[in-house]
């Protein structure tokens, strides 16, 4: 079974940010970098895909390792992660964003979260039916 895990945490956009300030409110608000990353490990892999969409094809585990000075593993964690979002896809030996603009992202995310509440509101529709409600 394929999943995708969508976090969406709302809060307030920064008072007059920086880039380094709205990319953090703007991941952290797609749930992407969690309050357990205290190094901003996820952060700065996300950063290395988003720069690398400028250049052609995807980024290895290894090269996005060595761009964040990040073990292969933790780079592999936080990859996954990603990819349970659906923001990221494995492509030819590498990782990219599925996007080219993070507009776009958000339109994936959010049609990803209108098709997980639509199949909810139908399992609740049956429910409701076999209950007598």
């Amino acid at each position: 079974m394929r999943f995708t895990k969508i976090t969406i945490i709302s809060s307030r956009k920064p008072a007059e940010p920086d880039i380094n300030e709205l990319l953090q409110y703007f991941g952290g608000s797609l749930g992407l970098f969690g309050i357990r990353d205290k190094d901003k490990s996820c952060f700065r892999i996300f950063i290395t895909l988003l720069r690398n969409l400028k250049e052609e094809g995807p980024i290895s585990s290894d090269d996005i390792a060595i761009r964040t000075g990040l073990t292969r593993g933790t780079v592999v964690h936080h990859i996954n992660r990603l990819m349970e979002s659906g923001i990221v896809t494995s492509e030819k030996g590498g990782y990219q964003l599925k996007v080219d603009k993070l507009e776009h992202l958000v339109d994936i995310i959010k049609d990803n979260v209108d098709r997980a509440f639509e199949s909810l509101k139908e399992v609740g529709k049956d429910l409701d039916k076999k209950l007598g409600l």
